[in-house]
This record gives structure tokens, C-alpha cells and sequence, in this order.
């Protein structure tokens, strides 16, 4: 028997495997196998080479975008428990399928995880909930677990550059491969002695530094009242950096909507949307208009966009966000 994790790359995907690592110890039946990638590689599903009798456990990957996959592993015989909080559309009806799904804008997959567990490891999920764009939600947690202001920090930046590190066209653009991060961090039942001790840390770190302060010398394509494009350089420090800055950025603009474009190898885009809290269209519901976009109400994007379509998409973007 073999037990698959397939996770998204960045904080929240790591953050809710460690959770389970750590909660459940090592498998002593079988063989563990995980498979991950950068941040945009979400069809992961169709890396599980799952048989009958296997165990697959998904964590913070798009349902509705592997479902042909996940209809495979279960006609297979695999059994499948699937932590996510994304748009998942229909859930398989199969008996081997146990879903943990909540599509709330203030939760993530690592909080899931954390409530399937009953916080034993809560820390994790609060460096998840500041990595995935829920700083109020990270904050909360910390103070209802009574963490000091500089373990609060700590858990904060360890999100940070978790979910910095996911982004690239490939692992090759990475500081640190996904897959090498999950071993590097699972002996550390507390986040903190990860940050004090690793220096695959001190590289996120010091890489985070040096490409945010170029993204931020970088100004608007255009610009409206409530709606902001930004257009990324076709180099790896942007490719790394577009998650993070589109994050920051967005809380520079309240109340306006922010998409970022960046050049992807098939020629095209790579598209990071932030919307207010409230807008009319969620973020998802906008991304979802295009074949391979997807994401969350505040928080989504298109991970292939043709670059003969990115005009009109600029247009209906802004037709969509800015201020009447």
C-alpha cells in the first residue's frame, strides 16, 4: 500500500501536509510518496499513479480542475480524502471519497486540516493562513492561541516566503524545490525552530528581499479608479515574486481590484487577480470566465492566457472593477 500526498507548492499546501505528517507519524504499512510542484501546476492529480488498496490524500488543489484525474484514482480502487477550498463544483458520489471542502473566503486548506485535526498543530496553520493572503485570519488565530508578538511575526514571515517560493514557471525558478522543502521542514513540530535553524529559510529569506524590492520599482500598465493592471518581466525574480507582490500591492489599494500579467513559456500570460471584499464578481467567478482560470473570491487567476486575448482581457477587467 502506498499513501500519495499530492499538495500545492506554496504555504498552504505545505503548511496542511506538515499538519498531517506530524499528527499522524509515518506510515508503517507502506510506502509514502509525494507529488507537488510550483504553485500553478494544479492538475497534479493526473502524477498519481494510485491502484486499489492505495491511500491519496489532496491537499489545496482545484477539484473542478482535476476531476477527470480524481474520477481515474477512484475507478482505480484508490481510496481519497480531499482538504481544499476552492470552487470544487459536484463532488464525486463514491464511497471511497471523503471530502473536507469549504469554499469561505476566511479559511484555507491548512485551516481545514487544523480543524480536522483539533489543533494540534495550529501553528502551522496560522503561517498558512498569513502565507495565502488571510492576514487577519493569521492574526486572529495567533492572538486566540496567546502567541507573543515576535512568535506572531515569525509565523507571519514563515508564511511569507513559503508561498513566495511556490511561484515560477517551473521548480527550476524556485529557490527550493516543494518536494525538498516538505522534507526539510518535517522535523520541526514548531514553525519557529524551522526560522531560527534552516537555512533553506535563510535563502527564502534573503531571495524574498532581493526580488520584492525590484517588483516594487515596477509601475502601473494602466490604472482607473478601482481597477490596476501591472505587467511583469519575463524574468525568474518576477515570475518568484508575483504572488507576494500582487498581495501586497492589493492592500496598498483598498477597495480596488488589481490584476498582474506575466509572461509564461507557451507565449501567452499567467494572470494573479485580487478584488475587494464585496466586489460584485469575485475574483473566481471572473477567472472562471477563462478555460484554465480558477481560485478564490478575493484571490484567483488564469494560468494560461493567450497573449492575443490579453487586450480584450485588460478591457473587460476594467469594465468589470472600476469605480462608476
Amino acid at each position: 500500500m502506498t499513501h500519495f500526498y499530492a499538495f500545492n507548492g506554496d504555504a498552504d499546501g505545505l503548511c496542511a501536509l506538515q499538519q498531517l505528517r506530524l499528527a499522524e507519524g509515518p506510515s508503517a504499512t507502506g510506502e509514502v510518496a509525494l507529488v507537488t510542484g510550483v504553485k500553478r501546476d494544479i492538475s497534479l492529480l493526473r502524477r498519481v499513479a494510485a491502484g486499489a488498496g492505495d491511500q491519496v490524500t489532496v491537499l489545496d488543489i482545484s477539484l473542478d480542475q482535476n476531476r477527470a484525474a480524481l474520477d481515474d484514482i477512484l475507478g482505480r480502487g484508490a481510496a481519497v480524502r480531499y482538504f481544499d477550498h476552492h470552487f470544487s463544483g459536484a463532488l464525486p458520489a463514491s464511497p471511497a471519497f471523503t471530502p473536507h471542502i469549504d469554499e469561505a473566503p476566511d479559511v484555507c486548506t491548512a485551516i481545514l486540516v487544523d480543524r480536522h485535526l483539533g489543533g494540534r498543530h495550529r501553528q502551522w496553520a496560522i503561517a498558512a493562513a498569513f502565507g495565502d493572503s488571510l492576514p487577519k485570519v493569521g492574526a486572529a488565530m495567533a492572538a486566540e492561541a496567546g502567541l507573543d508578538a515576535a512568535t506572531t511575526a515569525a509565523l507571519r514571515d514563515l508564511g511569507t516566503y513559503l508561498n513566495y517560493n511556490a511561484y515560477g514557471d517551473t521548480v527550476a525558478d524556485l529557490h527550493v524545490d516543494p518536494h525538498a522543502l516538505a522534507g526539510l521542514i518535517l522535523p520541526y513540530t514548531d514553525p519557529v525552530g524551522f526560522v531560527r535553524e534552516s537555512a533553506a529559510y535563510a535563502t527564502l529569506s534573503a531571495g524574498y528581499a532581493a526580488d520584492m524590492e525590484r517588483a516594487r520599482q515596477l509601475r502601473p500598465a494602466h490604472q482607473e479608479p478601482g481597477a490596476t493592471v501591472m505587467r511583469m518581466p519575463d524574468e525568474a525574480w518576477a515570475k518568484r515574486a508575483i504572488g507576494v507582490y500582487a498581495n501586497e500591492l492589493a492592500r496598498s489599494l483598498p477597495g480596488g481590484a488589481l490584476a498582474i500579467l506575466s509572461p509564461n513559456p507557451a507565449g501567452g500570460f499567467v494572470v494573479s487577480l485580487r478584488v475587494p471584499a464585496g466586489a460584485a464578481v469575485p475574483a473566481d467567478a471572473f477567472c472562471r470566465r477563462y478555460p484554465t482560470g480558477g481560485g478564490r473570491a478575493l484571490a484567483a487567476g488564469v494560468n494560461h492566457l493567450p497573449r492575443e486575448e490579453a487586450e480584450r482581457f485588460v478591457g473587460a477587467f476594467v469594465d468589470c472593477y472600476r469605480c462608476p
